[in-house]
């Protein structure tokens, strides 16, 4: 039986996307963050000394990083939901694996980091200084590189409909977190209509309403 580490709100629910579009039997160990901190809580450092997830358990391996968890349930499980080695969809499909949370997530990170410090309680006489430096931080760099993103994104779905190729593949499963992600707090609307399209068809899968409703809370869909 194989075991997902689950944290609210977190990429994790990913994970439980894949397992149920591969129909495998699994259990799901719920954690929750720190309302105030938004952090893991320190009992998943039991299960992988970062203390964090998604994490999950097959018989003695324990796999960390939601992109190998997707390759490796892929290579044990399900190879069709990779295209065939040494084809062009196959390096895209390896592309996209990576580039998910090597190049799409580190800007929405950021965003959502100087978000938190223009929140943040601080001295009335330093609370101006530290939104001026969000502010120039976010509109000098952050915004611009999240946008680029979204139209490199938006022009790879100009001519195919998943971002593999014509089928759907694990790459669509992996690059939602972020996708989602500009959704909620990115930019992502209707000027990106072929991402948005994207969007609906991975809501309306039936593997993907199944995790959600196993998953619980995810803000990140409406």
């Amino acid at each position: 039986m194989i075991v997902v580490h689950h944290l609210n709100n977190s990429r994790s629910q990913r994970i439980l996307w894949l397992l149920e579009e591969l129909g495998l039997d699994y259990e799901i160990r719920k954690y929750q963050r720190d309302p105030k901190t938004m952090l893991a809580p320190p009992e998943l450092r039991a299960v992988h000394p970062l203390g964090k997830s998604p994490v999950i358990q097959d018989g003695d391996t324990i796999v960390a990083e939601s992109g190998a968890i997707v390759e490796y349930l892929v290579d044990r499980y399900a190879p069709a939901l990779a295209p065939k080695p040494g084809t062009p969809e196959r390096l895209r499909y390896t592309y996209f694996l990576h580039y998910a949370e090597g190049s799409a997530m580190p800007p929405l990170l950021l965003k959502l980091v100087f978000d938190q410090v223009e929140k943040s309680p601080a001295p009335f006489f330093v609370r101006p200084i530290a939104k001026a430096i969000a502010d120039k931080v976010k509109s000098s760099y952050v915004l611009p590189q999240i946008r680029q993103h979204l139209a490199y994104l938006e022009g790879e779905l100009s001519t195919r409909t998943w971002f593999a190729g014509d089928a759907f593949s694990a790459a669509d499963i992996q690059i939602s977190f972020p996708l989602e992600a500009a959704a909620a707090r990115g930019g992502l609307d209707g000027q990106y209509p072929n991402l948005v399209a994207f969007l609906d068809r991975i809501h309306a899968r039936p593997a993907y309403r199944r995790a959600l409703e196993r998953g619980g809370q995810y803000d990140f869909v409406k």
